[in-house]
């Protein structure tokens, strides 16, 4: 069956075969409902009339719907067109394992972090009773992301049965029963080079039996040969039921042999012998990347080693005695208490900014963030036997509102550069790649397993990533409904299977620092509070009380605090998010920076992102809004702890006034496009906020909206006729926001302008009013749409690599990176819209805040105002303490 170019299958239009297999055919096609790439797979004509091959064909399109990895293709629909059964499955770029062996083998480092990615995927699916039954490297795709496992066109679900393994083989269960099994003992499905012994003598293919094709797949990937050949079949499949293939190390000499063990186990002829399962096969490659032990050594080295050692050993023999001679004169003297010792870490001079400080498990290096006079950004490097930092080379770029995060065999930082999740070495080499975060920089923590867990942004959840590289997926998310809430700052507990975590849900029941499972399960709340906490061994929990640094007695396995907090340092200062700058080691090392916190200020910035100067009176104020001439700045702002107030500022005469003074928390404002009058929301308590408009120049008000859960406005159109608004709503899934329209001359309530089971936020008009720039999280992370106004038709994408805060300019559209960074795309509106590329334009240095308009460009195009992280403590000196708990130990 050939499509031609422009043949419709429901929605799907196609544009141009890609390749085919022996069930079906594949074509590049464009999803019409949303203007997306997508591969269609059609059944092959000359087996289109099989119903066999047909009920196979459904087959794995149910198998392929129960399975949801990173590492395993995703099936976006099935449908039938006519006689043609199709699948749409995600458009994957780049090239098949197979086509990349035909250059060779690949290096050991791509082999061990490929594997990784495959097992991962394998386990997943065995873990959902799918078997693969023809996994080889033509089914095998590498992308820029990662490896992605193709066609389980010969997959069958396995599910334990009652029933004697003559009956049950090859079932298919179904919403109304097992159906009559397409292959039945004796058939043999695959494809022979990676077939197991025991798929060749007809038996049921298991997890085992993708186990063994895993090692074929290993083995070739290092060797660029394949595990077993023949000169014809028969001899072939004798290879495969007796004959061992040369060890990987004899044929690719840098290969450890802790590789050859772990691919001839998967490669045994008795499934009882092999690993046994995919998860086993991955622990064991990630050991080995991560350095593993002698033997993960390669063969030369190891030897060198051994040597070393039974030179150390004699030498150590020698040593004993004389040293046995001089204990005698010191067993009498008493052993000297140890004594707590503090001293300063000076920032380097040569930089403008310097991040919080993160002490190495082992206690003996400081990492921070440092930001030079340029803007320009690196993890730096102190040695506590060291007299200056240095710049760790290979980490520019990096996040600059985050902490670097140690592995715990403190031999390696992962950090963030944008949306990519990266590790170095910390005696210097280059970064490898782990993964897409999916958000922007966040604080994470390092298991002994190798699994990364980090935040994001507030609202964010808790994501994880296998830190030899993967996809990450989320750990855990914030509450659902009216017990919807934020997480952040999680940290792992000793072992690796539970971590804390700090909740901030507005709700002092569950504001604080609670445990969980790693994996899921029930949490348990461990303390009150909105400081993020580090255990430090052996039993303590060090957490921020009223800027008062303490430590208490803690046990990891039931979560209980024990006794009562002690204070160990003063004057931390804890900011609105949870960040709080102190660091442990496992040795008890602790370092810290005292300070009253970051605080947010309102700053004008050049278009660079340098500070010029502060915003007066009103530089504690949030979701500001300038007046279209930029002489009125507006503000919402609690004077003295009491309600929220929207305030006014003439930045011309530097006058401040208060506009509303009421004991209800106003919200928010905005300027109408005369700047005659500010549109707000108010707190009418237990009825929701409404949506209010007040003269300026009369003071006189009315309701545009009336009380709801909440209206956020945002823009008014040019002509000053449609008020931009977004709306709270309360879902299964928890709140999200949605898109709506005000006609402010007919009031005759809102129109959803676009609402779907996401996020929408901050919408803004263009110059000339006919299009909409938002922010929505519908790909898993928030991104940059456009559409047309006042009716929503062709949706483009903007951002390429996450993006929030659009703003509309004469001179492009302007957003935030998922980093903070402000980048700016050239658009065209006429005769039709277009966009180009995004580019990036400067670092700012923004609050970690969930506020509207966190950046305004001044009417001339000169200045921007932002909200900003004050960097009270950027420059002063950490404090360091060796053997800090020595007045607290028992």
């Amino acid at each position: 069956m050939n499509l031609a170019e422009g043949v419709k299958l429901g929605p799907y239009e196609i544009l141009a075969p890609i390749g085919a297999g022996g069930m079906g055919e594949v074509y590049r096609a464009r999803d019409t409902r949303l203007d997306r790439s997508v591969a269609v797979k059609v059944l092959a004509g000359n087996l289109a009339l099989s119903n066999e091959v047909r009920q196979r064909f459904e087959r794995e399109a149910r198998t392929i719907s129960s399975l949801s990895h990173p590492h395993i293709c995703t099936l976006h629909d099935v449908g039938r067109e006519g006689e043609v059964d199709y699948l749409v499955m995600e458009l994957l770029e780049g090239q098949s394992l197979a086509q990349r062996l035909e250059r060779g083998p690949l290096p050991m480092d791509e082999v061990l972090r490929l594997g990784i990615q495959i097992a991962d995927a394998l386990a997943a699916a065995h873990a959902s009773g799918v078997v693969h039954r023809d996994l080889k490297p033509g089914n095998i795709m590498l992308t820029e992301r990662g490896v992605k496992l193709l066609d389980f066109g010969l997959a069958k679900l396995h599910v334990p049965v009652q029933e004697t393994s003559a009956t049950a083989l090859g079932r298919l269960p179904t919403a109304a029963g097992a159906s009559s099994p397409l292959t039945v003992e004796g058939t043999i499905l695959g494809t022979f080079q990676y077939m197991s012994p025991e798929q060749l003598e007809g038996r049921e293919a298991d997890a085992a039996s993708d186990i063994f094709a895993l090692g074929a797949v290993l083995y070739e990937m290092a060797t660029a040969r394949k595990a077993f050949s023949g000169k014809s079949q028969a001899s072939l499949i004798g290879a495969i039921m007796h004959s061992a293939p040369p060890p990987v190390s004899s044929l690719a000499e840098l290969s450890p042999p802790a590789f050859d063990r772990v691919v001839a186990t998967c490669l045994a002829k008795d499934p009882r012998d092999r690993w046994q399962t995919a998860h086993d096969v991955r622990l064991q490659l990630a050991w080995i990347a991560e350095g593993g032990s002698q033997i993960g050594l390669p063969a030369p080295v190891a030897q060198l080693r051994k040597n070393r050692e039974r030179l150390a050993w004699g030498l150590a023999a020698a040593l004993a005695l004389a040293a046995a001679a001089l204990a005698v004169g010191f067993v009498r003297r008493a052993p000297v208490p140890p004594r707590v010792v503090r001293f300063d870490v000076a920032q380097p001079a040569q930089l403008a900014v310097a991040g919080a400080p993160k002490i190495s498990p082992d206690g003996s290096q400081i990492a921070f963030v440092g930001t030079d006079q340029q803007g320009r950004s690196q993890i730096w490097l102190r040695a506590l036997d060291d007299l200056e930092a240095r710049p760790l080379s290979g980490t520019e770029g990096v996040s600059t509102l985050v902490r670097p995060t140690w592995s715990p065999d403190s031999r390696h930082l992962a950090f963030f550069v944008g949306s990519r999740i990266l590790k170095i070495p910390a005696a210097g080499g280059p970064p490898q790649p782990i993964g897409d975060s999916g958000v922007g920089g966040a604080d994470g923590t390092w298991s002994e397993q190798g699994v990364l867990l980090y935040d994001g942004t507030p609202g964010d959840p808790i994501r994880r990533i296998d830190t030899a590289g993967g996809q990450p997926r989320v750990e855990r998310e914030g509450g659902k409904g009216e017990r919807a809430y934020q997480l952040g700052w999680p940290q792992f507990l000793p072992g690796g299977e539970r971590y804390l975590y700090v909740v901030d849900s507005g709700s002092e029941a569950d504001n604080g620092v609670w445990m969980a499972p790693l994996g899921g399960g029930e949490p348990t709340k461990v303390v009150d509070g909105l400081s993020r906490v580090e255990f430090a061994p052996p039993d303590f929990l060090i957490f921020v009380r009223e800027a008062t640094l303490v430590a208490q007695r803690f046990d990891p396995e039931s979560g209980e605090l024990r006794g009562e907090p002690v204070p160990v340092a003063e004057g931390i200062g804890v900011d609105n998010v949870g960040q709080a700058d102190f660091s442990a080691s496992r040795n008890g090392v602790l370092v810290y920076r005292s300070g009253q916190g970051l605080t947010d200020r309102l700053a004008w910035l050049d278009l660079q992102g340098k500070v010029l100067s502060a915003e007066g009176e009103l530089g504690d104020g949030h979701n500001p809004a300038l007046s279209p001439d930029g002489r009125w700045l507006a503000v919402d702002r609690a004077e003295g702890g009491g309600s929220l107030d929207i305030w006014l500022r003439d930045l011309k005469r530097g006058v401040t006034s208060r506009v509303t003074t009421d004991a209800k928390d106003e919200y928010a404002p905005i300027f109408t496009p005369d700047g005659r009058s500010l549109i707000f929301s108010r707190d009418e308590g237990g009825t929701g906020w409404a949506l209010v408009e007040r003269s300026l120049e009369t003071s006189a008000e009315r309701v545009l909206l009336p009380p709801a859960d909440r209206h956020l406005a945002f823009a008014i159109s040019p002509d000053g006729s449609r008020l931009l608004l977004a709306r709270r709503s309360r879902g299964e899934g928890g709140v999200q926001w949605d898109l709506h329209t005000l006609d402010l001359h007919a009031g005759a309530g809102t129109k959803p302008y676009v609402t779907t089971p996401f996020t929408e936020f901050n919408p803004v008009f263009s110059p000339d009013g006919r299009w909409v720039a938002y922010h929505s999280n519908e790909s898993g992370r928030p991104e940059i749409y456009v559409q047309s106004f006042p009716q929503p038709g062709r949706k483009w994408q903007i951002s390429t690599e996450g993006g929030t805060h659009p703003v509309w300019r004469s001179s492009g559209l302007f957003y935030l990176s998922a980093d903070r960074r402000l980048m700016r795309v050239d658009v065209t509106t006429e005769p039709s819209f277009d966009a180009g590329i995004p580019e990036r334009k400067a670092d700012l240095p923004l609050a970690a805040i969930l506020a509207r308009n966190r950046f305004l460009f001044a009417p001339d195009d000169g200045r921007i105002l932002a909200v900003t992280a004050s960097g009270v403590q950027d420059a002063l000196p950490s404090t360091v303490v060796l053997d800090w708990d020595a007045g607290l130990r028992k």
